[in-house]
């Protein structure tokens, strides 16, 4: 039996984990073997994300603890994992989803993405939103096309101007 000042500890850790994750992952692991875990959490690891085991309780405890997460009661029972984006708050969700699909494990009860909350029914949502880095990328893309344009322009105008010199020339040592 775990007793009171232990459960304090493991909410404090809970309540760490939580407010420094981008991306907050709650899935039900019952269908899985622990073997089959060990395969998941390597996987996880590799995208830096952390795949947590804690009692529904104490994980409450914890989101009480912090600010805009509140999460229906409802949504955690039976065997629940946190798992925990620190770099790409939506990594978690694509390899969920590959799991679920491919095995109907692992299923998404509900999700903080960026502070967002998400249910369970919306991991197709979630997977299919962009990583922060993918954002940045078409942001600077678009703001990339706009330049080019006018660099083209003036390459363009630079071309026109040297022909019309060397045309001039021409004329001028033929005269």
């Amino acid at each position: 039996m775990i007793t009171l000042e232990r459960k304090q500890q493991i909410v404090e850790e809970l309540t760490e984990r939580l407010q420094s994750a981008k991306g907050i992952y709650f899935v039900d692991f019952a269908k899985i073997s622990v073997e089959e875990i060990g395969k998941i959490r390597r996987e996880f690891s590799e995208q830096n994300v952390e795949f947590k085991v804690a009692k529904n309780t104490l994980i409450l405890r914890a989101l009480a603890n912090l600010e805009g997460y509140s999460l229906p009661d409802r949504k955690l029972f039976g065997q629940t994992a946190m798992v925990l984006a620190y770099d790409d708050a939506t990594a978690p969700a694509k390899i969920i989803k590959k799991i679920y699909e491919k095995e109907q494990k692992l299923a998404l009860k509900a999700a903080f993405v960026e502070g967002q909350y998400f249910d369970g029914a919306d991991l197709k949502v979630v997977a299919s939103l962009p990583s922060r880095a993918e954002l940045v990328a078409g942001i600077l893309g678009s703001l990339n096309s706009p330049i080019s344009g006018i660099v083209g322009s003036i390459n363009a105008v630079m071309r026109d101007v040297a022909s019309l010199i060397e045309e001039v020339a021409k004329k001028q040592n033929a005269a």
